[in-house]
């Protein structure tokens, strides 16, 4: 087990629809404050997507990103800042025709996704390694991609923090580790509790973690109910957690969370009564080699 944990936020996400919580930043002023406030609770790194401020829809544009960077440092220079490159992977087949992307795909070139990163060099940035199914789509983070993606990400000084949503994501970075596309051991994320991926189970964890090279830092999350149950198994087995209302929007059941913050403390709450404390984002800094 850890002697310090490090929690990461994710404030807002991609998939979290403004109609399920009113409590849901949008804009990118709501967004950085939340992130403030996640920081205040106790989180050493924030993971930060961005939304049309008009629609509340996803967004990959560049200056909204750049906005709310901006706002965080002007009040905090020292919390990890972590921006997604998640978005644009999606693709949706037609029915008439496969090969055809239908409405709701949103499948970009590798060095858009990450153009955001080449610009802005934030502390952090998500690289996802999945190819699989998700609801009625399917998710695509080819091979090739993954290496466009990730030469940019070491090109602008980022640290890319690899998440894993089931065992064939793990062996590809392992691989990509062992030529030299990414440096080893690598800064891991376990996303569990996703249909079609990892489940969110004690078991489920050990194996993973099993699998990771030594030296490896890892967290682990949960989505929907797993949240909570995830941050506890993650810190049993020496991981370190993540909570945020991109992963789950309730804080018991059937009580919205009103904040990020809400989730953050009682995260906290948990490492804390299992004989834990929180890094903070100095702790954190220095734990992950950054300056």
């Amino acid at each position: 087990m850890n002697a310090k944990t490090f929690l990461t936020c994710a404030v807002t996400g991609n998939l979290t629809k403004p109609e399920q919580t009113p409590h849901l930043p949008i804009t990118p002023e709501q967004i950085a404050s939340e992130c403030l406030a996640a920081a205040e609770a106790g989180a050493a790194a924030v993971h930060i997507h961005v939304r049309d401020p008009a629609t509340g829809a996803p967004s990959m544009d560049v200056e909204l990103y750049r906005d709310v960077v901006s706002r965080i440092r002007a009040h905090n220079a020292e919390l990890i800042i972590n921006l997604t490159t998640g978005p644009g992977g999606r693709f949706i087949p037609s029915e008439a025709d496969p090969r055809v992307a239908a409405p709701g795909s949103t499948l970009l070139p590798p060095e858009q996704r990450v153009e955001h990163i080449r610009l802005i060099k934030p502390d952090v940035c998500s690289l996802d390694l999945n190819t699989m199914n998700s609801g009625n789509d399917v998710v695509m983070n080819t091979p090739r991609n993954v290496r466009v993606m990730a030469r940019v990400i070491r090109e602008a000084g980022v640290l890319p923090e690899l998440e894993i949503f089931d065992s064939g994501d793990l062996h590809l970075a392992r691989d990509l580790i062992q030529d030299g596309t990414l440096q080893g051991p690598g800064l891991w994320t376990l996303v569990t509790g996703v249909k079609y991926g990892f489940s969110a189970s004690p078991e489920t964890l050990q194996y993973a973690r099993s699998l990771l090279p030594a030296g490896a830092i890892w967290s682990a999350f949960g989505i929907g109910r797993h949240e909570f149950p995830v941050v506890a198994q993650s810190w049993l087995l020496g991981g370190h957690v993540r909570v945020g209302l991109e992963d789950n929007i309730y804080l018991d059941k059937g009580v919205l969370a009103r904040s990020n913050a809400e989730l953050v403390a009682k995260a906290r709450r948990i490492v804390q009564d299992l004989g834990g404390a929180l890094m903070n984002p100095r702790e954190a800094r220095a734990a992950l080699g950054l300056a």
